[in-house]
């Protein structure tokens, strides 16, 4: 093996070293980042799971209308999110809230959003016009076939489109760090700034875990909720 071969190894190895040190004697400002993370990513996606159903069923309903909305949210999810953050703070400091966790939830809202009801509109849109008619026979109205057949069936797909807007946005939420929003975005940004690769690393590592944590509840919590008739094996 070559000097410099060496030498690249002993200086990876005493950075292994150094990280695992700086995580240990950290653990519970780590922990507590990570909690202040997720809370961030749950409070901003349970927000827009509230108003990005109701918009796809408004779209799957009206075809006229999800064009619209789906273009706008498709517009917003093209702008890169540290431009995001940026919008946020002018227009949110007009409510004295241009800096924290006001700018970051707001644009993770808006980020979520586009998933959500897409997959919302797509679910409701292939559900077979067979069981519409169904309902309309048994003489259901407009809510109660949405609310006991349509929405059940559209559950796998909604989850969908809600694990992919909380895997998405866990690592978009460790920008909101530079608006004061913390979470584990504070970790990377001090690492960055004070050139300690032991703070950029465990933060990278805790948001790849957290998004891998979260993907796995959800996607139980995904076959938990879906309809027993249409689960796959």
């Amino acid at each position: 093996m070559s000097g410099n071969a060496t030498l690249w190894l002993s200086a990876a190895g005493h950075n292994v070293n150094a990280i695992y040190e700086y995580a240990l004697a950290n653990w519970p400002r780590i922990a507590a980042l990570t909690g202040q993370h997720a809370w961030l990513v749950s409070a901003s996606v349970g927000c827009a799971v509230l108003v990005g159903v109701p918009l796809g069923v408004l779209a799957a309903r009206y075809k006229w209308l999800s064009g619209g909305l789906l273009g706008l949210a498709t517009v917003v999810l093209t702008i890169p999110s540290i431009a995001l953050f940026g919008l946020m703070i002018p227009v949110l400091s007009i409510y004295g809230l241009g800096i924290g966790a006001a700018p970051a939830l707001v644009t993770v809202f808006l980020y979520a959003l586009l998933p959500i009801m897409r997959n919302t509109c797509l679910a409701l849109r292939q559900i077979d016009a067979s069981i519409r008619e169904a309902g309309v026979g048994i003489g259901m109205t407009f809510g109660q076939r949405l609310r006991l057949v349509d929405l059940p069936l559209a559950v796998p797909v909604i989850l969908g489109g809600v694990r992919t807007a909380v895997v998405m946005n866990i690592g978009v939420m460790a920008i909101g760090a530079v608006v004061g929003a913390g979470g584990l975005g504070v970790l990377i940004l001090r690492g960055i700034n004070q050139s300690d690769i032991r703070q950029l690393v465990v933060g990278a590592i805790m948001v790849s875990v957290l998004a891998v944590v979260a993907d796995t509840v959800l996607h139980r919590l995904q076959r938990v909720l879906t309809p027993k008739g249409i689960r796959t094996p």
